[in-house]
């Protein structure tokens, strides 16, 4: 049995860990407040999840999926998750996360920072450009018609093909952007931001995304 560590427990990483669940993975997922304010979350969950410290659930998982404010991604362990693919969903909010200079500018993407903190994992961009109620709703089987489409990028061609899978699993189509220095097409107020589209349609605003806003 798969188990996804889960760092982050808000409303994508709730979102994340109740899918999983229903797909019969087992999940260990954590918060910034602690293990017993989760109670709630994990009785719903069911006895295939349980609530642990972040270390803890980054030990515990054979990937991790890292959900928290960009602005705290420097207290993401280290160690725990070395060798480990790690799936981000972060996004950039300076009205919440601060100022990031090399993000404004355009010299560093939400992921490549992420990277750069985790040296010894496997990033790769997954989840962060649709609403967090829509994972659980919008997934329909492979060969739907209009199928949903979700972009992923990653240094590492076997985390990108972790997201792609689970991406599957979930119920969407996969657009592989490539490294994670091109992941900034699919973050905040670009045109594949947020909204439904099929593989088709997330290729066109892809390639229509300006560096910089």
């Amino acid at each position: 049995m798969t188990t996804i560590g889960i760092i982050g427990a808000g409303h994508i990483g709730s979102q994340i860990a109740r899918k999983a669940v229903e797909l019969g993975y087992d999940v260990v997922i954590s918060n910034s407040r602690g293990p017993e304010t989760l109670s709630g979350l994990v009785a719903e969950l069911g006895p295939n999840a349980q609530a642990a410290t972040a270390a803890e659930a980054a030990a515990a998982g054979d990937y991790a999926v890292v959900t928290v404010p960009l602005r705290n991604y420097r207290d993401i362990p280290v160690a725990p998750l070395a060798g480990k693919i790690v799936v981000d969903t972060n996004n950039y909010y300076w009205e919440r996360d601060g100022r990031i200079p090399a993000l404004d500018s355009g010299e560093a993407t939400t992921s490549g920072l992420l990277q750069e903190h985790l040296p010894e994992s496997k990033v790769a961009k997954g989840f962060n450009h649709i609403m967090a109620s829509e994972i659980t709703t919008d997934g329909t089987p492979a060969g739907t018609p209009n199928r949903r489409a979700l972009a992923t990028a990653s240094d590492y061609p076997e985390a990108a093909e972790l997201v792609t899978r689970l991406y599957d699993e979930f119920g969407f189509d996969t657009v592989n952007i490539g490294l994670l220095s091109e992941s900034w097409r699919v973050e905040r107020d670009r045109p594949a931001y947020v909204i439904r589209q099929d593989e088709a349609e997330l290729k066109e605003n892809l390639a229509n995304a300006t560096r910089t806003i």
